[in-house]
């Protein structure tokens, strides 16, 4: 059980139970749900004073007593986006609650003061063409774009050092001095970064056949364009728990169709669907494998992460997709570079305006 699930209370709990959950979790407040986890309210132990000083008894339950209305964080919500809530609430617990309002975990100040040491290496691919953002990159490697005035490989360096990741490979080829040159050996972020040089073109799984064979533990895999919140600690937890050889993390993708759909049968209409909304689950570009996928990867071949997933699947290897949630945008066009910048943009915008 972990530390959220152990301050989860029924309603009908005594004000006993929950003063027991509080003291042994020493959290702020228990949280109090009703059927399928669903939050009804929290209690603290200024809650229970209240109680006990109006005449309940530590037999009494907690339901009348509960406060009602508690700020919680959606289960989309970025870790930067919950620590502004906390600072700007002075809270220092928020439970996370999904659509539904089901409590899904909880976030609390040391998450973001104790972060621990992660051994795990990252490998991030930066080494691409970016030939879909034309005249951009003539110059410039895709990675290196600025967005808000910082490279966005920075940006996605930067977030795994936050997480406590320091053990960091880029896979360098198109215009790799440039990015060396920025980067050097990461002593000015708290990190170790060292290169894997394409010699030639690789595909989005060939270089890590780069890494040292002796690596014993799993790699975390990300694209140099995909700018997300996502919790990668969290990633490679459940990567490790799943027992998997890969790990994919995916994301829900909608795809509205601006037309009115046919449906019909041997010339017969049968009904109309007014622009459909289709939801499908798609590869986020971020990955995490064990030291034997590692190994799977041919040395000095094109070789695309998807042929990778394949194989291991063929080889009735355990491979498993995790859903992101949050913020997630893959820059791969000129459209995405902008909205990129603007989502930013007005992000700190709201930030000043808090």
């Amino acid at each position: 059980m972990t530390k959220w699930q152990s301050v989860v209370i029924q309603k009908t709990a005594t004000i006993r139970a929950a003063l027991a959950a509080i003291n042994d979790a020493r959290s702020a407040f228990a949280m109090v749900v009703g059927e399928r986890n669903r939050l009804l309210g929290t209690l603290s132990d200024g809650d229970i004073r209240r109680a006990l000083l109006a005449g309940a008894t530590l037999e009494s339950p907690v339901e009348p007593w509960m406060h009602r209305e508690p700020v919680v964080a959606s289960d989309t919500a970025s870790v930067d986006d919950i620590l502004r809530m906390m600072r700007g609430r002075g809270l220092h617990q928020v439970p996370i609650v999904d659509v539904e309002n089901c409590v899904i975990g909880l976030k609390t100040i040391d998450d973001f003061l104790q972060v621990p040491k992660r051994d795990t290496p990252v490998v991030i691919m930066a080494g691409g063409l970016g030939t879909r953002l034309n005249e951009l990159t003539r110059d410039n490697p895709k990675p290196m774009l600025p967005i808000g005035g910082q490279p966005m490989l920075e940006m996605i360096l930067n977030r795994f050092v936050l997480q406590g990741f320091s053990d960091i490979w880029i896979a360098v080829n198109y215009r790799a001095d440039v990015i060396e040159s920025y980067f050097g050996d990461g002593t000015k972020y708290g990190a170790k970064i060292r290169y894997l040089k394409e010699q030639k073109r690789l595909g989005t799984a060939g270089a890590i056949s780069l890494l040292p064979r002796e690596i014993d533990t799993p790699v975390v895999v990300s694209n140099a364009d995909v700018i997300t919140s996502v919790d990668y600690a969290a990633l490679v937890d459940t990567h490790k728990a799943n027992g998997a050889a890969a790990t994919m993390a995916v994301r829900e993708q909608e795809f509205a169709i601006p037309f009115g759909v046919i449906v019909e049968a041997e010339g017969r209409l049968m009904r109309i669907e007014e622009k459909p909304v289709h939801r499908l689950v798609v590869n986020a570009g971020i990955y995490v494998l064990s030291p034997d996928a590692v190994r799977t990867v041919p040395a000095d071949t094109y070789f695309d992460m998807p042929q990778l997933f394949e194989a291991l699947i063929m080889q009735g290897k355990p491979v498993f997709c995790e859903r992101l949630h949050g913020y997630w945008l893959d820059v791969g066009q000129r459209a995405d570079y902008d909205a990129a910048n603007a989502a930013l943009s007005n992000s700190t915008r709201a930030s000043a305006n808090r």
